[in-house]
């Protein structure tokens, strides 16, 4: 297996004085080599604060360049990178960094003005750190009492001119590559299910993910992309960091909060070459402007007809909207949740350059994906190199089981938690992802919903809540949707669109009548919807961007 730092130890000599990470509309701007320059002062800096390679170095920041530039050099110092969300609350980043051993703790200004400033608070509220380091300018904002005084990488400056006295050279580029099973990385998620666990993953399992985009998703020098997930969580960090960097793309950070306006001025200027991100951004792009059109009748009888229109027909659309994301994409990569079946069978008509992957961060994240020219409807992807997948039932093919995964991607354990890690393993050694599916003879991956939300009928029959949903938000003024059990029956809850003309077209109520009527006529008897609830704001949803479903009963 191709070590993940081997990419870098290539891909930065070479392209030395080519673009690799920039802010979008702010400050900062690397080339390959200003970013491994950066890294070697950071790795000083490191030493200067009394950080040892082996030593847990926190990062806690919106999504930069310079979050990557950290990333990369505490991995690159031999340190573990505990990765947390800027979003949680002060006592948590607070309870994780002391449940993580951090000794340094690395914050955007986001994070830092929530978190207690004086030296004696933080001494005592989390008292192994040796520091905290201001990701703007990488500044000192706290050290600990007694250490010898750092106040910025300025400071370090006479130590790194010891190291190198010529600065820092293409030759000087060689990172570590023996280390494949040492731990990387701890990545405390938030899960839609309950409290956050630290994730351990090891070079072996970053470096499967990237072999893996490297097969399916070839990139290569001079292409562009979009980072709007976020980079604490794992999609984010490989599909818009590790990887497309590895390939010697050009990455442009959006520091915001990714609205729609924000993405497609974006898209319109990066012309990025992939775009990752969940179902609800193509959903929304289609049902606004292309399912308007090609759902007239003219549209309609042309889909299907001869002679080589409705290929004409189907290029228009397809352009249409390849232009909408810049009109440079080669990949549009899906993830977190089931694509609408409308849409992705709009998708597949046009030969969009489209593929629904599967993944968990348990396995740094990637368990399913694919070639897009072999992407199969309604499938995940299918098992990844140095992989094996099973469904726990006796026919994976027609019987729906427990998706069970084991190779070079799954973590070695959470961090401090025996009983966790121990729950998450069968006995033979492989990883239980709580998914529901089915595998065909090439083993593509059909999810059939979440071990966890599945609801057993009075009748003994498996329901499962999602494929209701998916059916639901397909229909008219539904947004969003959650099916829960209350007392033996199932109840949608609903989040409608309350926008436009169809308001006042129709009466919500009505309207929401008609479609569980219509719903209910596509469900068995024993899954169909008994009642019906209006919620008056969107349903409450992880970083990911999954719905936190133990908030709704």
């Amino acid at each position: 297996m191709k070590h993940f730092f081997e990419y870098y130890n290539e891909i930065f000599p070479k392209l030395w004085d080519e673009p690799a990470l920039t802010d979008y509309n702010g400050d900062n701007e690397y080339t390959f080599g200003q970013l491994a320059e950066k890294m070697a002062r950071l790795g000083v800096l490191f030493k200067s604060l009394g950080i040892e390679p082996g030593d847990k170095i926190a990062l806690c920041a919106r999504n930069c360049a310079n979050w990557g530039v950290s990333y990369l050099s505490i991995a690159a110092y031999g340190s573990v990178i505990v990765s947390i969300l800027q979003d949680f609350t002060r006592e948590d980043i607070q309870g994780l960094v002391n449940h993580s051993d951090a000794k340094l703790l690395i914050v955007g200004p986001y994070v830092w003005k929530n978190l207690p400033h004086e030296a004696e608070v933080i001494s005592e509220e989390m008292p192994q750190l040796h520091a905290i380091v201001n990701l703007a300018d990488f500044s000192v904002l706290y050290q600990r009492a007694g250490d010898v005084r750092v106040n910025s990488i300025t400071d370090t400056t006479p130590a790194y001119n010891a190291l190198y006295p010529q600065g820092f050279r293409k030759e000087d580029v060689h990172y570590r590559t023996d280390n494949l099973d040492d731990l990387l990385l701890i990545n405390y998620t938030s899960g839609s299910t309950g409290a956050p666990k630290g994730v351990m993953l090891s070079y072996r399992s970053l470096s499967g993910n990237l072999y893996s985009g490297h097969t399916y998703l070839p990139n290569h020098p001079g292409q562009k992309l979009v980072s709007m997930l976020p980079l604490a969580h794992m999609f984010g960090q490989l599909a818009e960091f590790l990887f497309p960097l590895s390939g010697g793309c050009h990455i442009y950070f959006l520091a915001k909060t990714p609205t729609p306006t924000l993405l497609m001025k974006a898209f319109a200027e990066v012309q990025p070459y992939m775009i990752v991100t969940v179902p609800l951004v193509i959903e929304k792009i289609c049902k606004r402007a292309v399912f308007p059109v090609v759902n007239k009748s003219f549209f309609k009888k042309m889909w299907y007809a001869p002679f080589g229109i409705s290929k004409i027909i189907r290029r228009k659309v397809k352009k249409k909207l390849l232009d909408a994301f810049g009109g440079h994409l080669h990949y549009f990569i899906v993830g977190g949740a089931a694509i609408n079946p409308e849409v992705e069978r709009l998708l597949l008509d046009i030969q969009f350059p489209f593929v629904v992957g599967y993944g968990m961060t348990e396995c740094g994240p990637l368990i399913g994906g694919c070639y897009v020219h072999e992407f199969v409807a309604r499938s995940a992807g299918h098992i990844l190199p140095y992989n094996e997948i099973k469904i726990d039932s006796e026919d994976p093919y027609n019987v729906v089981g427990e998706i069970l995964v084991r190779g070079a991607h799954v973590m070695t354990g959470y961090y401090k938690n025996e009983e966790g890690t121990k729950a998450a393993f069968t006995e033979d050694g492989w990883l239980r992802t709580g998914d529901l599916g089915l595998i065909d003879e090439k083993q593509n991956i059909f999810i059939k919903g979440r071990n966890k939300n599945m609801i057993l009928s009075s009748t003994g029959q498996n329901i499962y809540p999602e494929e209701i949903e998916d059916k639901l938000n397909n229909m008219d003024g539904v947004v969003e949707s959650v099916v829960v059990e209350r007392e033996g029956k199932l109840v949608a809850l609903v989040f409608p669109e309350q926008q436009g003309e169809l308001t006042f077209r129709k009466p919500l109520v009505e309207l929401m009548k008609e479609n569980i009527e219509r719903l209910n006529g596509l469900l068995p008897k024993y899954s169909q919807i008994a009642k019906f609830e209006l919620q008056d704001k969107e349903f409450e949803k992880t970083p990911k961007k999954s719905i936190k479903r133990f908030l709704y009963k």
